[in-house]
């Protein structure tokens, strides 16, 4: 169940869907076959196909790709003109630059990227991935079947705030009742349910953090309860689109120990610093260093 329309973007930078699913940087992505990824977000389901290095096409039309996946693709941002600014006497970060092209920073939405992450912790991808799916389906909404699925969008606020656990004082288990066994959730459901009871409480909130600089943005994000140094700089990079974060993860921190010698100067690629770790990360991490 999708609309047959299929609008082609062509960027004149690189595109790669695959590497971008396995980046680590977001969860709702499912290929279904070779080169096509059912993406969900924003409360759609859409596919994204890959054509050539430079071009892939989604189903629906221009302007509906104009007014959301233009800016979830950062389509406005040349990333192979970072991958050129790479020291070239760093061997290893232009190997992983040219192994990582096509990797963009999506545009995610703000709150699904913190409850996210929040979730993220001490959890693998596919551990990630399923906990996701799992919330969704135990609060979300129903968009519809696809693939032999029902698919469900990520929880609004309101729906998030209904989200019951007994173990935390609920009436009832909502993972139960949606006839789950378990949300894998653990000591990270009083953190989302306490994020989710601060936004409530400050309904501009969110908007109030895309205003700020991203010194700001850190050290509000940090505030929230649960969220480190390492949630607050994935949250910051991935969903308020702040490309000069850094997150640094076991795959990074092996890289720089491993590669750098305990000592890596990012802040010679700002405003990109984002960009570059997400290159370190996905051939760290694809190398097995």
């Amino acid at each position: 169940m999708h609309c047959m329309d299929k609008y082609v973007v062509k960027l004149d930078d690189s595109i790669d869907l695959k590497k971008i699913a396995d980046s680590g940087q977001c969860f709702r992505w499912k290929g279904v076959s070779d080169g096509t990824f059912r993406v969900t977000a924003f409360g759609k389901v859409r596919y994204f196909s890959q054509i050539d290095s430079h071009s892939i096409s989604i189903d629906c039309d221009e302007d509906e790709y104009n007014e959301i996946w233009h800016d979830y693709l950062d389509a406005g941002t040349n990333y192979d003109r970072i991958i050129a600014s790479i020291d070239s006497d760093d061997k290893f970060l232009s190997e992983a630059g040219e192994f990582g092209r096509g990797i963009r920073i999506l545009k995610q939405d703000p709150l699904e990227t913190l409850i996210t992450f929040i979730i993220s912790q001490r959890k693998n991808i596919p551990a990630i991935k399923s906990c996701v799916e799992k919330l969704c389906q135990a609060v979300g909404s129903f968009i519809g079947e696809f693939d032999g699925e029902q698919v469900y969008a990520f929880p609004s606020l309101v729906e998030l705030s209904g989200l019951s656990c007994q173990k935390c004082g609920g009436e009832f288990c909502s993972y139960k009742k949606a006839g789950l066994d378990s949300c894998s959730l653990g000591y990270r459901m009083p953190y989302i349910q306490e994020t989710v009871s601060r936004l409530l409480m400050n309904p501009d909130l969110i908007e109030y953090l895309c205003q700020l600089d991203d010194d700001a943005l850190y050290e509000e994000l940090l505030g929230f309860k649960g969220v480190g140094k390492k949630v607050a700089n994935c949250t910051a990079l991935f969903g308020f689109h702040r490309l000069d974060f850094f997150p640094i993860d076991v795959w990074i921190k092996r890289v720089i120990d491993d590669v750098y010698g305990g000592s890596f100067d990012e802040k010679r690629y700002s405003p990109y610093a984002g960009v570059i770790q997400q290159y370190m990360f996905y051939y760290g991490r694809s190398k097995g260093i």
